[in-house]
């Protein structure tokens, strides 16, 4: 690890430049809190995330926090605070989302993409849990034991790079030393789901939504393995509930919530939300707008959807939906929906 106090003045300034350039600049009395084991490790050819969390106050938080990152809504990487500080270097670029918990204080997160080889300066404030009249004030998250903390990171990174041999290796570990943990099962959930294994993605799912009913992402990909079953109709309240906790949610979220729409007759709905998870999806999975187009034609609007299904075919001809989307066409046609050309 190298401190930027022994770089050459000229490779100082080259680093500093893109921090210059940011529109959202952490403040300057959280920046000088850093230490050298903090954030100064040279970036190389990969973009970084640091990360200041403020307490109510605005102060840097001086409590134990812990931070996680994801991409794409897929768990990528996980870290203690430091001073209210947290370092992430990323192994690709992207949509991240960093989300915060710490102890007495509600969590928060924040989305960040991640599109040049720099450093992102991200500010979270956190909020003191409320203490309900009559009630108990809710207990923060526990942060894990150090073995299992290393196991689950393990865990994490694992099913990131899609390895899902050594994340069964690690997250099992995690789940042997912290068999409780929301977030320890959401990622086994998550494990589970990749496999296909839906009966034990599901049950395990359901545990950390009932352990955690904050967790978003446990009832998104909860509302994923029934949407996967074909229990449609099963599948529609936990996602609606991870959007309602995460109004930014994911794509792949809203896309599996427009499906479960879609098969329950729910076609204004169905429209809408696969509107908005292909524009959210940025090209990564252009055959939403083949379910744009279904949606089109069960709410009337067959010329709309005979326009979507030919931009399909004009950008995305060479993918295996073409012929999805020929045959669509072909129906319309056939049926008196649309004029012939």
């Amino acid at each position: 690890m190298h401190h930027l106090s022994q770089r050459p003045p000229l490779q100082i300034i080259r680093f500093l430049l893109p921090l210059l350039a940011c529109f959202l600049l952490t403040p300057l009395q959280a920046r000088s809190q850093d230490s050298g084991s903090e954030g100064t490790m040279l970036r190389g050819n990969r973009a970084e995330i640091a990360v200041t969390i403020h307490d109510g106050a605005g102060e840097a938080l001086n409590v134990p926090a812990n931070v996680r990152i994801y991409k794409d809504g897929m768990p990528a990487d996980q870290k203690e605070a430091s001073h209210g500080r947290a370092f992430f270097i990323l192994r690709a670029l992207g949509d991240y989302t960093v989300r915060v918990d710490a102890s007495g204080y509600k969590t928060a997160q924040r989305d960040e993409s991640i599109r040049a080889l720099s450093r992102y300066e991200i500010d979270i404030y956190l909020q003191k849990e409320g203490v309900v009249e009559g009630a108990s004030a809710v207990p923060g998250r526990p942060l894990l034991a150090p073995n299992a903390k290393e196991a689950f990171e393990k865990g994490l990174q694992a099913l990131s790079e899609n390895k899902l041999d050594e994340a069964e290796k690690h997250i099992g570990q995690a789940i042997k030393l912290a068999p409780g943990n929301p977030d320890v099962l959401y990622a086994q959930g998550v494990l589970y789901l990749r496999r296909r294994n839906w009966t034990q993605a599901e049950s395990t799912l359901e545990k950390a939504t009932e352990i955690d009913p904050n967790l978003a992402r446990a009832f998104a990909a909860l509302g994923m393995t029934l949407s996967n079953e074909g229990k449609y109709d099963a599948a529609i309240s936990p996602l609606e509930k991870s959007l309602q906790l995460d109004p930014t949610g994911t794509w792949e979220a809203r896309w599996a919530l427009s499906k479960a729409y879609y098969h329950h007759g729910q076609f204004e709905e169905a429209l809408k939300t696969s509107q908005q998870a292909l524009a959210d999806s940025k090209g990564k999975a252009p055959e939403i707008e083949l379910l744009v187009a279904q949606s089109l034609t069960a709410v009337g609007r067959y010329e709309d959807s005979a326009q979507e299904l030919r931009e399909f075919l004009k950008n995305y001809g060479d993918r295996p939906e073409a012929a999805t989307a020929k045959r669509f066409l072909e129906r319309l046609t056939a049926d008196g929906k649309i004029r012939r050309n």
